[in-house]
C-alpha cells in the first residue's frame, strides 16, 4: 500500500518517522541542540554532507524534518524549511535569492511587516519592489524590470480578502522567467496548492490556522528543491529555525487540519451570510459569497472560502472603535486561525500607520472590520456581532 496514495488526512496524520526501540504511537519530542557521531570518519561524512544526518538543531531536527515533510505532501512540494515565524520564513526566503540590484514585484495588499520589509529595509541593500493593483491584473507586465527576480502574491489578502488568479501570476512568472512565491497562510493547503498553478515557492506562518489554537509561533517555505536549497544554506547560516518543540506541536496540529478548517469555513459562510443581509452592514467580502468580486477565480483555485470575513460598517474609524468596544463574546485579538473568534479593526489599529490614501489602495476602508471566525457554536458569534452592531 503505497503512501503516496493516502488521502490529505491519512498523510497529515501518517506521515511520521521511524519510531525508536520503544515503538511509541506519538512521536516523541527531540529537545536535543546537537547529535553525536559514531567516529571521526562518521562526524567527516556528516559536515561534508556525503550522509544526510542530524548534526545540529538550527539545520535540522528529527521534529521540525517532520512538520516540513508534511507540508511537503499537502502542498506539492519537492523540499522545505521550518523557520521560528511566519515572518521568519518570509525575511529568509527573499533575503536567501535577491541580490543588490534585484527588482520584486509585488501585489500591493501584503501583510504590514512584509510592507515595511519592501519599503524600509530592502531598499538598504538596493532592492526594490512595485506593487501592482490586484485589482487590475492587466497591468502587472507593465511592472516588470529587466531586474525583476521576484513575483510575490497574497491570496486570499489580509485584510480586506480579495482573490488573486495564481494561473495567471504562473503564466506570467513563467513567460518572464521570475521566481513566482505564493503566501498561503488564509488558505492553507488543505483548500489551496499554489505550486500547482504554477508558484516555485509557497510561504505559510505556521502560527495561524496550521496551529489553529493561539499557542506558538512558526513559518515554513516549501518549493523547489533547488531553491529551497538556497534557502536551507542561507538559513542555516543566519539562525531563523523553527524549535523542536514548536515543531512538534505544529506536526500534531496538521493531523486535525482538515477537520478543523471545514469547520471554520462552514461557520464564516454562515457569519458571511448573516453580515450581508444586516442593515448596518455597508458590504462584505467573502470569497464564496457570490457578491465577492473574484468569486469565479476563487471557486476556481480554492475548495473552501477560507476563515476571515471583512465587512464595512458606516461611521468610519469612530464607528469601527466603538463596534470593538460592542464586543463580548469574540476576543480582540491581532493573531487570527485560532479556535476562538477574533475581530480587528484594522484602521486603526494594524493598518493605522498608513496612510488614508495608502489604505484605499489596499481595499483597507475606515469602516473595514476583519473577523477571524473561530470554531464555537457560529449562532453565539452571530448574536455578539449583532449585538455590537446594532
Amino acid at each position: 500500500m503505497s503512501q503516496e496514495n493516502f488521502g490529505f488526512e491519512t498523510q497529515a496524520i501518517r506521515t511520521q518517522l521511524e519510531r525508536t526501540q520503544y515503538l511509541e504511537h506519538s512521536v516523541p519530542l527531540y529537545l536535543s541542540s546537537s547529535f553525536v557521531f559514531e567516529d571521526a570518519e562518521d562526524m567527516r561524512a556528516s559536515f561534508t554532507e556525503e550522509k544526510d544526518r542530524n548534526i545540529y538543531s538550527r539545520f535540522s531536527n528529527p521534529n521540525t524534518t517532520e512538520f516540513v515533510e508534511k507540508i511537503c505532501k499537502m502542498e506539492g512540494a519537492e523540499a522545505g524549511y521550518a523557520f521560528a515565524t511566519g515572518m521568519a520564513a518570509v525575511y529568509s526566503t527573499f533575503a536567501a535569492l535577491l541580490n543588490a540590484g534585484d527588482h520584486i514585484v509585488s501585489a500591493g495588499s501584503v501583510f504590514g511587516s512584509t510592507h515595511a520589509l519592501f519599503t524600509t529595509y530592502f531598499p538598504k541593500w538596493n532592492i526594490q519592489t512595485s506593487y501592482f493593483d490586484i485589482n487590475k491584473p492587466e497591468t502587472i507586465e507593465s511592472f516588470i524590470k529587466p531586474n525583476t527576480k521576484i513575483l510575490y502574491a497574497e491570496s486570499p489578502t489580509n485584510p480586506a480578502v480579495d482573490i488573486i488568479d495564481l494561473e495567471l501570476l504562473g503564466a506570467i512568472a513563467k513567460k518572464h522567467n521570475l521566481i513566482l512565491i505564493i503566501d498561503n497562510c488564509f488558505a492553507t493547503p488543505y483548500i489551496q496548492q499554489p505550486i500547482k498553478f504554477g508558484a516555485h515557492l509557497v510561504v505559510h506562518s505556521a502560527t495561524k490556522l496550521i496551529d489553529g489554537q493561539g499557542r506558538v509561533l512558526g513559518g515554513v517555505t516549501v518549493g523547489s528543491a533547488d531553491l529551497i536549497r538556497e534557502i536551507y544554506l542561507f538559513s542555516r547560516n543566519t539562525g531563523p529555525a523553527l524549535s523542536p518543540f514548536n515543531a512538534w506541536i505544529l506536526s500534531k496540529s496538521l493531523e486535525t487540519l482538515a477537520v478543523r478548517v471545514e469547520k471554520h469555513c462552514e461557520n464564516a459562510l454562515k457569519v458571511a451570510e448573516f453580515l450581508e443581509n444586516h442593515s448596518k452592514v455597508k458590504k462584505v467580502k467573502y470569497p464564496f459569497l457570490k457578491s465577492h468580486p473574484q468569486y469565479e477565480i476563487a471557486k476556481k483555485q480554492m475548495s473552501l472560502g477560507g476563515n476571515v470575513v471583512a465587512f464595512e460598517i458606516e461611521g468610519g474609524i469612530e464607528a469601527g472603535r466603538k463596534f470593538l468596544d460592542k464586543i463580548k463574546l469574540c476576543s480582540l485579538s491581532a493573531n487570527l486561525g485560532d479556535t476562538r473568534t477574533i475581530v480587528t479593526h484594522p484602521a486603526s489599529t494594524t493598518h493605522s500607520k498608513l496612510t488614508v490614501e495608502e489604505r484605499l489602495a489596499v481595499s483597507i476602508t475606515d469602516g473595514l472590520v476583519r473577523v477571524s471566525v473561530g470554531l464555537e457554536t457560529v449562532a453565539d458569534v452571530i448574536n455578539d456581532l449583532n449585538q455590537a452592531l446594532n
